[in-house]
């Protein structure tokens, strides 16, 4: 099992994957790069007030970031913090996977 920080320390980002917005928007930021509220909002129903609150939270859990571009805020993906995500799926796949082994041999015996 993979350390308990490390648990904690992504429990914010799961959190903030918990929505579908927000898994929008990154999916936004995967494509295209740095994007400003006014291009992320373009072409969807969603508020800017809307789309800030969400970028807030995904910053909050370390996922996105903002540059100021003269009056302007540009967000960008923070990798970073989806692979430590990451990491802790793989942990979680590979005690899943011991526990399958671990049931089979039980089964075949």
């Amino acid at each position: 099992m993979p350390k308990h920080a490390a648990w904690q320390d992504s429990a914010p980002v799961f959190a903030a994957l918990g929505d579908a917005t927000r898994l929008r928007l990154l999916a936004a930021l995967c494509a295209g790069g740095a994007l400003s509220i006014a291009q992320l909002t373009a072409g969807t129903a969603i508020t800017r007030q809307a789309v800030t609150k969400h970028l807030q939270v995904l910053a909050d859990a370390g996922l996105v970031r903002d540059n100021r571009l003269g009056r302007e805020r540009r967000w960008e993906l923070e990798p970073s913090r989806i692979d430590a995500a990451r990491e802790a799926l793989d942990a979680i796949a590979a005690q899943w996977d011991q526990a399958l082994a671990r049931l089979k041999r039980r089964v075949e015996h």
